[in-house]
């Protein structure tokens, strides 16, 4: 499926948002997020609030583009206007349940009938935000979404002598404590979670970043190599391996 380009984010304003952000980035759990939002002005606020918080969105306008992006990509978390073109948000929300979607969905609208919001939550809607709204309790709320997720995870995974506590970010190998930025943690995260097997390029820019970087981007060399040099002292040979035309995994624990 090649769903329309939507609009979202770039590596430069990641990188911007970060440098803003400062060493407190570094511990935000990263959510893959949908913004479904046919104003805008709205969309491209919420999405740079959200970037600035370290988060990977994308941006679409309309109810039927959403459900193919949900389709396409692995959301943590679908922030759906009601009143959309088309398929409302209603009827959105429905339809995404109904094929399964389990991540959360934060619902915002202008309508303020009391009856509009149990509608939403009753068709599976995890929370609601009328509009206008502040953007710093969004951002409070996503990040109360994302907290659930985390208790969703595995305390904590073990590959060898690597551990990873996803809880508080923390990560050892051989003892030795060592310090990742979130998006070099999802990273890492998503290749402990399934150790030996390979991921392409293309894979890990859907789940770790937003649509707009393209798979002739460098940026999962860049994290890959920022990785090695923390988790393996620089080394190829290390748990990160690379295999040549495929992609990258960690290499499995050796059994005795």
């Amino acid at each position: 499926m090649n769903p329309a380009q939507p609009r979202g984010g770039s590596y430069d304003r990641e990188r911007r948002a970060g440098s803003r952000a400062g060493q407190s980035l570094q511990w935000r759990l990263i959510l893959r997020i949908l913004i479904v939002e046919d104003e805008a002005a709205i969309a491209d606020a919420v999405n740079v609030a959200l970037a600035a918080d370290g988060h990977a969105c994308d941006v679409v306008g309309d109810g039927s583009e959403a459900l193919r992006w949900s389709d396409a990509y692995a959301y943590d978390l679908v922030i759906l206007d009601v009143v959309l073109p088309g398929m409302d948000g209603f009827g959105v929300c429905s339809a995404l349940r109904s094929r399964g979607f389990a991540a959360s969905i934060l619902m915002l609208t202008a309508l303020d009938d009391i009856r509009d919001r149990i509608i939403g939550l009753d068709r599976g809607a995890d929370d609601y935000m009328p509009k206008p709204f502040s953007m710093g309790e969004l951002r409070a709320r996503v990040r109360a979404l994302g907290r659930r997720r985390l208790e969703d995870r595995t305390p904590k995974i073990v590959v060898g002598d690597l551990e990873l506590d996803p809880a508080s970010l923390g990560v050892r190998h051989s003892g030795r404590e060592i310090r990742l930025t979130a998006r070099e943690f999802a990273l890492l995260e998503l290749l402990a979670r399934h150790p030996g097997q390979i991921f392409g390029q293309d894979r890990l820019i859907e789940a770790l970043w937003n649509a707009d970087f393209a798979a002739e981007s460098n940026i999962v060399e860049v994290y890959i190599r920022s990785l090695r040099r923390k988790v393996d002292d620089g080394r190829r040979d290390g748990l990160i391996e690379t295999v040549r035309g495929s992609g990258y995994r960690l290499r499995a624990a050796e059994r005795n």
